[in-house]
């Protein structure tokens, strides 16, 4: 009998000494994943301070001798837009644009230019002028309408040379986009507008046209054509819409007027997880517990994190996940710790491991703004912070927190809760916290929202917005995808654990609905565009460094075009638009066909030449 409860102690003893043992491994594993970097290094490095800085001065200069394209404007608000946007999409694709007011034209400038972009509601600005316009293009100018003027004795007038053969005088309701010709990324599909309004003018073009879009249904109102005239060429825009998610369109449509364009491109695809990780939601959910029979918690580890786990690994990318530390309205320090990590470590090093990064989203979910900042009434439970002292002390809480769990590591991007940032809290980041060289926040408009642009900022901050969102990827936001696969060669998206629980965000199609649609969107991306670069936010964010830096003169030498790029570091990407030509030989560079006529071009130096058969 003694025997026997010996046996049971030392049985007792050895379960306790395995135990013990399991732990100290278990602690002994996370240090030394503290100490060792976790993840892949990056593709991509960003540029530190001096570096940018040297190449921001040098990109104020003026590449190139006289403007590249003169914008002739009215003052008419649907002209205004045009400008507005097109002078924008210009710039960004590198092209030295000069507008003009239309009664300041004269036709001596078009000798200080190689396109002319009209964006005019009326052609009687232009007067005796137009003539001399029309002429121009025929000895081997570029024209492009931005859209189609109002039909008078002006508009018949050059009719013809337009191809325009007959024109109604109403506008049309346009419901969709349909590619006629392959000149643009995704275009084999149709697109679909989700707010549609008369936009456009139902017109009947002679056999010399070449029709690029159309509307969709029983239409089949031209949208975007071109026609040859003379030594030159033509392009109409017949879009009528000019918000900036329409850039894209526009700039394949710019594209096709030279026999040859090229423009700088980003090249990168990110995938962020705002409030991941983040406190789990105790308890049940009604979608949830009635599709999976388990806690909101047990689902997040369980289901949602390893679907969202197999399709980054089916597609090859790394999620960014963006912390928040806790949910409560504290916006006045002294700030509370969060001492329950378990779920942080498990989801972060998950995320880690699997060559992803992480980023600070905040130390609660209140936006960085004071009291001074005027909320839509979406966003009315939101509380303000008591100070900028605050708003300080509450990111470097969470940069405290971060380092505790993940070790000493550069957190180097920042999203704001809501997409919502202001003045002050914009300066205070840029200020206090040096290691966040990021913001990305979003690229279209929405209530209170810091929008932004695909640059570098003037205190070197890389603003690098997030294009698309959720799990429903509604036709909004393929159209939203696809113009900017066609303008900057880039996909952002971001998502949130509690989308699940979310009515609004499609809770109540399940889970497994929200994954099919989340997988549908990823299966088109990477069937749309194979070889985009994967990349985690402030890889990314290197890439924007890089195609917003670079200047580039266009010139053609015997039947060579000529690339010569200004802050040039270690590469660059181009699409390269050819009508009409094959390529050749390529030097400093390598071209990567990406559908008739169209290419994508990796500059491996400060000069490249594509010769053109």
């Amino acid at each position: 009998m003694r025997i026997k409860k010996l046996g049971l102690l030392y049985r007792g003893i050895i379960y306790l000494f395995a135990a013990f043992l399991l732990l100290v491994i278990a602690l002994l594993g996370r240090e030394l994943l503290w100490k060792r970097p976790v993840g892949s290094a990056p593709k991509l490095p960003l540029l530190d301070g001096p570096q940018w800085e040297q190449l921001d001065a040098v990109s104020q200069e003026q590449w190139t001798d006289r403007a590249e394209c003169l914008l002739i404007y009215d003052e008419a608000p649907q002209s205004l837009l045009g400008e507005e946007m097109m002078r924008s999409a210009l710039e960004q694709m590198k092209v030295s644009v000069r507008p003009m007011p239309q009664e300041t034209f004269r036709p001596v400038y078009l000798d200080q230019c190689g396109t002319v972009l009209l964006d005019l509601v009326e052609l009687d600005g232009l007067g005796e002028n137009l003539p001399d316009l029309m002429d121009w293009v025929k000895a081997g100018g570029s024209l492009m309408l931005l859209s189609l003027p109002t039909k008078d004795v002006y508009t018949e007038l050059i009719f013809g040379e337009l191809g325009i053969l007959s024109m109604d005088e109403r506008l049309s309701v346009v419901h969709g986009l349909r590619c006629v010709k392959p000149f643009m990324i995704g275009g084999d599909q149709d697109y679909f507008i989700t707010d549609p309004y008369e936009s456009s003018i139902d017109v009947l073009l002679d056999d010399q046209c070449e029709v690029y879009m159309e509307s969709t249904g029983d239409e089949h109102i031209p949208l975007i054509w071109r026609r040859k005239l003379g030594d030159g060429a033509v392009v109409v825009c017949n879009l009528g819409f000019y918000d900036k998610i329409y850039r894209g369109l526009y700039a394949a449509a710019y594209s096709l007027l030279d026999d040859w364009f090229a423009w700088p491109v980003i090249n990168g695809s990110a995938f962020f997880l705002d409030d991941f990780p983040a406190p789990v939601p105790f308890g049940n959910d009604e979608y949830v517990t009635a599709d999976y029979g388990v806690s909101v918690g047990d689902f997040l580890v369980r289901n949602w994190w390893q679907d969202l786990k197999e399709l980054a690994q089916k597609h090859g990318f790394s999620y960014t996940g963006m912390v928040i530390e806790q949910y409560s309205n504290v916006t006045e320090a002294p700030f509370e710790k969060n001492l329950n990590v378990n779920r942080y470590d498990y989801f972060g090093y998950d995320l880690l491991g699997d060559g992803g990064e992480i980023g600070f989203h905040g130390y609660n979910h209140m936006p960085l703004v004071l009291g001074n900042f005027e909320y839509d009434d979406e966003y009315r439970e939101y509380v303000p912070w008591a100070s900028e002292a605050d708003m300080e002390a509450g990111l470097t809480e969470l940069d405290e927190f971060c380092t505790d769990l993940f070790g000493e590591r550069d957190f180097r991007v920042y999203v704001p809760p809501s997409n919502i940032l202001s003045e002050e809290g914009r300066a205070l980041i840029a200020a206090r916290f040096p290691q966040i060289r990021v913001i990305a926040s979003t690229y279209l408009d929405d209530a209170n929202a810091y929008v932004q642009e695909f640059q570098v900022a003037e205190d070197g901050v890389v603003e690098m917005p997030r294009v698309i969102s959720g799990c429903i990827l509604d036709e909004f936001s393929y159209l939203s995808a696809f113009a900017e696969l066609n303008f900057h060669f880039v996909n952002t998206h971001f998502q949130h654990p509690d989308d699940v629980l979310d009515e609004d965000r499609g809770a109540d199609l399940g889970w497994a609905e929200m994954y099919r649609r989340l997988c549908g969107y990823a299966d088109w991306l990477y069937a749309t565009v194979p070889t985009i670069r994967n990349m985690t936010a402030s890889e990314l964010a290197a890439a924007v460094q890089r195609y917003d830096a670079v200047t580039v003169r266009r010139t053609l030498e015997d039947d060579r075009m000529v690339l010569e790029l200004g802050n040039f570091v270690d590469e660059a990407w181009f699409l390269v638009r050819l009508n009409g030509h094959e390529p050749g030989a390529v030097e400093g560079g390598t071209l990567e066909e990406q559908l008739d006529g169209l290419y994508l071009l990796k500059a491996e130096s400060d000069r490249v030449t594509i010769e053109l058969d």
